[in-house]
């Protein structure tokens, strides 16, 4: 009797623990419009005044490319580094308007693994996730950092959606395609050893978790359906256990942006890694387009002290609104990286951003970003969300597209089709329909390889919207 008690106790507690994370949860795409980036700006206080000063710069030109097209978020170590920042854009002449600070003690700058994550919950709203972070396996202090998602949630207003017990994970170790496709190396995530690690020291993530119990979790939060491991790699000069920002990125149009096989050999990746990484697909089984970009010509030189010892990647950049920020190194092949990734992302400038300092910390643009997305593209009236459901199919989407919504009462309604930028490509006039079902088929034929955000409203008011990806 007792036993069997302990097991319906058990099964109440499981179901009860489930229950509070039964919400799915989606990761918008990096290029979706954004409300504002987030940036910790470099200080003194963990790696001296030298490392603060030769990145100050770094930080100051981001900021200005950011600013003009979304909101640029500075986490200040505190007001003191507040006024000092501020002082800074000043004397930049960078404009102050869509700047905001928010005062929080930091060890270290590479808010894309220490922020927290911005998704979207079955109902489109935006959600803050606070993922486990121990400073890549213990490596570094990050006592300060695992507190900034939720002086980030004070900021917002969002709460974060602790999962700390639930999974180790840094947004630099893996990259989402924005139709479900999860690419990650193994040594960054789920790797049970690290072989190189010196004795009593085991730098890793998730022990005691297997791949097929990672794979639910990120299938749950952040919408990942098909998963490319690569095995990856342990190096002494790689703190992140071979993060695949460093390396792969993938862009619209069914793209995936890598290196050369030489320059991926010469990164560390093993063979076998490239030959995945090469053959790899989406969730519909279509091979990736490769789009080859170079590693700089030259070993990095920072502007003082002696030049590092390996050359930079370009791989590791970042999609703003309007803008992407790409990490130059003063190289014979800035341009050239400049202008494959400008032509990737048509409509967006493509700016140069110095790192050369930034890089002998082991990272670069896309390391220090963390993109929080528009919670809508425009207000939705709440009262009038729920009468209404919309979908959109296919989706991924070449030809037709069928627009689906089913309405609890007859509603006069519009349907509008926006781009990543926000730019309106298709606008239906606003038609009286009844009661239930009704289907709309959009010749989408003509619209470019993306990410479109499908909108219906009535009377001004937005009442529901839905993700389109066109991938031909």
């Amino acid at each position: 009797m007792k036993t069997t008690f302990t097991k319906i106790l058990l099964v109440i507690l499981l179901f009860s623990m489930n229950n509070n994370y039964a919400q799915t949860y989606t990761f918008p795409d990096e290029s979706e419009p954004h409300e504002g980036t987030w940036l910790a700006w470099p200080h003194s206080f963990e790696y001296g005044n030298a490392y603060r000063n030769e990145n100050d710069a770094t930080w100051v030109a981001m900021t200005n490319a950011l600013q003009a097209n979304e909101k640029v978020h500075i986490i200040a170590y505190n007001t003191t580094e507040r006024t000092r920042i501020t002082n800074l854009l000043n004397a930049a002449s960078v404009s102050l308007t869509n700047v905001n600070f928010i005062i929080k003690t930091t060890n270290d700058v590479w808010m894309r693994d220490i922020g927290g994550i911005f998704v979207r919950n079955s109902a489109g709203a935006l959600v803050m996730q606070d993922w486990g972070f121990n400073g890549w396996g213990g490596d570094y202090a990050f006592d300060k950092d695992n507190t900034v998602p939720t002086a980030m949630g004070t900021a917002t207003g969002l709460i974060p959606l602790n999962l700390n017990s639930i999974l180790t994970i840094e947004g630099g170790s893996w990259e989402l395609d924005g139709a479900g496709t999860f690419l990650a190396t193994k040594s960054a995530i789920t790797a049970q050893t690290n072989p190189t690690a010196p004795t009593g020291i085991n730098a890793v993530r998730n022990l005691g978790k297997t791949q097929v119990q990672v794979e639910a979790i990120l299938t749950q939060y952040i919408g990942a359906t098909k998963f490319i491991w690569l095995d990856g790699w342990f190096s002494q000069d790689d703190i992140t256990d071979a993060h695949i920002d460093g390396f792969a990125k993938f862009a619209p149009g069914n793209k995936l942006v890598t290196m050369s096989q030489a320059d991926l050999l010469y990164w560390g990746a093993p063979q076998s890694d490239i030959d995945k990484l090469y053959a790899a697909s989406n969730a519909s089984n279509v091979v990736f387009t490769k789009v080859i970009i170079p590693l700089t010509a030259n070993n990095v030189q920072p502007t003082s002290g002696a030049a590092l010892t390996y050359k930079g990647s370009y791989a590791n950049y970042y999609v703003a609104n309007n803008r992407v920020l790409v990490p130059n190194y003063n190289d014979p092949n800035d341009a050239v990286a400049n202008a494959i990734i400008a032509g990737l992302y048509p409509g967006r400038t493509v700016v140069g951003i110095d790192c050369r300092n930034l890089y002998k910390s082991g990272g670069v643009v896309h390391c220090v970003t963390q993109q929080q997305p528009m919670a809508f593209l425009n207000t939705i009236d709440h009262a009038l969300e729920n009468s209404i459901n919309l979908e959109v199919y296919p989706n991924p989407s070449k030809g037709n597209a069928s627009i689906y919504f089913d309405l609890k009462e007859n509603t006069a309604i519009k349907i509008e089709i926006y781009n990543i930028l926000g730019t309106k490509v298709i606008d239906i006039k606003e038609s009286n329909y009844n009661f239930g079902e009704s289907i709309i088929t959009l010749n989408v034929s003509n619209l470019s390889n993306g990410i479109y955000i499908c909108k219906i409203t009535s009377e001004g008011k937005q009442m529901a919207s839905s993700k389109l990806v066109i991938s031909k």
